[in-house]
């Protein structure tokens, strides 16, 4: 059968070129491989996966509504960088309602605040949009002030200095082109911004949504934007789900594809993350209407895979303002193709609060997370409301705006690559992988072991039969995310490079995250 043109134009774009050649045996060339697919597990016995939570910094959050501008609350519809050339982190958040003078009360708007730590914020008030009352502040002027959920990268590399900073928003400002819809920009600074590029369409059902998230995927070296449909037909409802378009020069965008669907496991699952929550839904169930949807997307660009964060919405019901309520949360994604997306787990990634909590019915995330030394670390919003509650929609029948309620943003970390673990009992398991080929000389682990626990490598042919010429390796044991395995007294594996070979992990009491060829 043949596929949609729309899909193969798609795939011109954006399939990673080892992907474009024969599969078998796999090129693992020198890049991590990381176990959150089954992609590379060809047979295994007693091990399983495992999805490691990220950590909570102690301090969220980190970054609250506390001033006048801001409203009753922010969210964290931005993202993060760390400016190699300033070494300062930079943030770009959403405000709420224009308060205290400063903006009119539609402009929702878009924020900036910096850090030396990434822990400890400033909100500088050199914010370049005019106020009302004259008064600084940091919020920016884009697209009237009218621009939000914003997505910046900085590329120090363009030419141009007028483009290093690119962002792709969403805007409600229907002047003076096309209307509401997804746009691009551009500034030499990360605060002055101009409209860039032309609006592009989210998907073939009109051009509806709001949030789009979109960042540089340093794996297929190009532009990535996932942007929101707002009313799909799929699986008897009308949903939120979310597209791939990809661009190399920021300018120029593919199709956009459907690449982000809910399936029947996630609409089975519905009851048991509304039961977690269930004190805090302002509305009785409604089994017609239950269901699962896209809200959001975060990425974050590994070596050998694009780990998404999809941020997932609960429907029990209608709300009783407009819109519909429920809770939501942040799971993992992976993908080597950007379009076709594996969830393993369809559990939450960031841990949940309490009800009492902060963060405790209601996540969103920055639009990719950013590797700071040996960790991946990802903003987040938080929130202690749910999507439908009276509050956002009617303050004056249900008060409660920036007391009982709000939204703030904290962080939550992993070691670098140390989002799924092959975890193995005391007693011992095995794992085995597919028929492959890489192009370093070392062989390195990302694993730790408990008491007493080790793996043992051991190298195979295509076939899985031991090779004679190398002995099985000294056992690891410990915790680290560059263990030299040794084989015998050999460590360079530099003969073996281009051959179809295969890797048996000998494991107890042991975790798996990666492993890799090095040079």
């Amino acid at each position: 059968m043949k596929r949609p043109l729309l899909m193969m134009a798609l795939f011109v774009v954006t399939v990673p070129t080892f992907l474009q050649a024969a599969d078998s045996p796999f090129n693992v060339g020198n890049k991590a491989q990381l176990f959150i697919d089954k992609l590379l597990v060809r047979d295994s016995q007693r091990v399983w996966l495992t999805q490691h939570q990220g950590k909570k910094h102690p301090n969220n959050p980190l970054v609250k509504a506390d001033k006048p501008w801001e409203g009753w609350r922010i969210s964290l519809f931005g993202s993060v960088l760390y400016d190699e050339e300033e070494k300062i982190f930079k943030m770009w958040y959403g405000g709420s309602c224009g308060q205290g003078g400063y903006f009119p009360a539609d402009n929702v708007g878009t924020n900036y605040a910096t850090s030396k730590d990434g822990i400890h914020w400033d909100k500088p008030l050199i914010g370049p949009r005019r106020s009302l009352n004259g008064k600084p502040h940091n919020s920016l002027e884009i697209a009237g002030g009218k621009g939000y959920l914003t997505s910046v990268m900085k590329d120090p590399s363009d030419p141009d200095p007028q483009r290093r900073y690119k962002m792709i928003a969403w805007t409600h400002e229907k002047r003076p082109a096309k209307g509401v819809g997804y746009r691009t920009f551009f500034s030499p600074d990360g605060l002055n911004w101009k409209q860039h590029g032309t609006h592009f369409a989210s998907g073939p059902h009109g051009d509806v949504g709001d949030v789009i998230t979109g960042y540089w995927d340093a794996r297929t070296k190009q532009y990535v934007a996932f942007p929101k449909q707002h009313f799909s037909p799929w699986r008897g409802h009308t949903r939120r789900l979310f597209y791939t378009t990809t661009s190399k020069d920021f300018t120029n965008w593919s199709d956009p594809v459907l690449s982000w669907k809910t399936d029947l496991r996630d609409d089975a699952g519905s009851m048991a993350r509304l039961d977690r929550v269930r004190p805090a839904l302002d509305r009785p169930d409604n089994p017609k209407l239950m269901r699962t949807e896209f809200y959001g997307i975060g990425a974050y660009s590994a070596e050998s895979c694009t780990i998404g964060f999809p941020w997932v919405l609960t429907v029990n019901n209608d709300a009783r303002y407009g819109n519909q309520e429920g809770p939501q949360e942040v799971q993992l994604a992976v993908s080597r193709d950007l379009v076709n997306w594996e969830r393993p787990f369809r559990t939450p990634v960031i841990p949940h609060g309490d009800l009492n909590a902060w963060d405790a019915t209601y996540h969103q995330t920055a639009s990719y997370a950013i590797r700071v030394g040996d960790e991946i670390w990802l903003y987040y919003g938080g929130a202690n409301y749910t999507h439908g509650t009276p509050a956002l929609y009617r303050p004056d029948l249900h008060p409660g705006r920036g007391t009982k309620y709000t939204n703030s943003i904290g962080l939550v970390t992993w070691k670098l690559d140390r989002f799924v673990s092959i975890d193995s009992p005391a007693e011992g398991g095995t794992l085995t992988t597919i028929s492959m080929t890489f192009s370093g000389k070392r062989l390195v682990l990302n694993a730790a072991t408990k008491q007493g626990g080790s793996i043992v490598v051991e190298l195979c042919d295509a076939a899985g039969r031991p090779l004679k010429d190398f002995s099985r390796s000294a056992p690891f044991s410990g915790d680290d995310i560059r263990a030299e395995i040794v084989f015998g007294e050999k460590i360079d594996l530099s003969s073996l490079a281009g051959q179809p070979i295969s890797l048996r992990f000998h494991m107890k009491n042991a975790e798996l995250y990666s492993f890799a060829f090095r040079d």
